[in-house]
């Protein structure tokens, strides 16, 4: 086995090594949570029902709750509250308008980063909702009325946060049942859902 010949054979064996080991990397089992945050202060009612139907039913994230999410990246973390929800949303110009048939739906996020890490994203990238029968949606470049949109580049300092609309185009027929965040455009492994019926 001459030099060229040995070479092209242990550049094959590592390529062969590298792929299996990224193929693994990429399975790392993806996540998708819906347990809200302990909210800083606690409405008390009094007396004992409250609490007994709290630990009956799992907590489950619905509008006003916060969600924590980690990213990629060492250090990389937000936590994520869907503030409001506006259903049908009215455009915000004569020029953007949904297509006929179908209206927009505006989910307003907060983010604010709670990692050690700098977060550098376009958010829209990593939203979606999905409906009763399990359509799932992207979200829109639009404007609605409801108030400004969330920037398609966001960058936060640890502590910092970001607040803004992101848009859906649905069918006018659809129901919704679930908005989904996830850091770094959609590709981290950890994905936060918010329950909106």
């Amino acid at each position: 086995m001459n030099n060229s010949t040995r070479t092209r054979l242990v550049a094959a064996v590592a390529a062969v090594g590298i792929g299996a080991l990224a193929l693994t990397a990429c399975n790392t089992g993806d996540t998708v949570t819906n347990k809200p945050k302990a909210k800083a202060s606690a409405n008390k009612t009094g007396g004992k029902k409250p609490s007994a139907k709290k630990t009956a039913t799992p907590d489950v994230a619905e509008v006003g709750d916060t969600i924590a999410l980690k990213g990629m990246e060492d250090g990389s973390k937000l936590d994520v509250t869907l503030v409001k929800v506006v259903d049908p949303a009215k455009p915000g110009n004569e020029f953007m308008t949904p297509e006929s048939g179908k209206r927009y739906v505006g989910v307003q996020f907060k983010l604010v980063n709670t990692g050690t890490a700098t977060y550098g994203d376009s958010p829209g990238n990593g939203a979606q909702i999905t409906d009763t029968d399990g359509q799932q949606f992207e979200s829109t470049f639009a404007d609605i009325t409801a108030g400004p949109s969330m920037s398609s580049d966001v960058k936060l300092k640890p502590g910092a946060k970001a607040l803004g609309w992101i848009v859906f185009e649905v069918p006018k027929g659809s129901k919704l049942a679930t908005a989904q965040f996830t850091m770094d455009s959609g590709m981290a492994d950890q994905t936060g859902e918010w329950k909106l019926s």
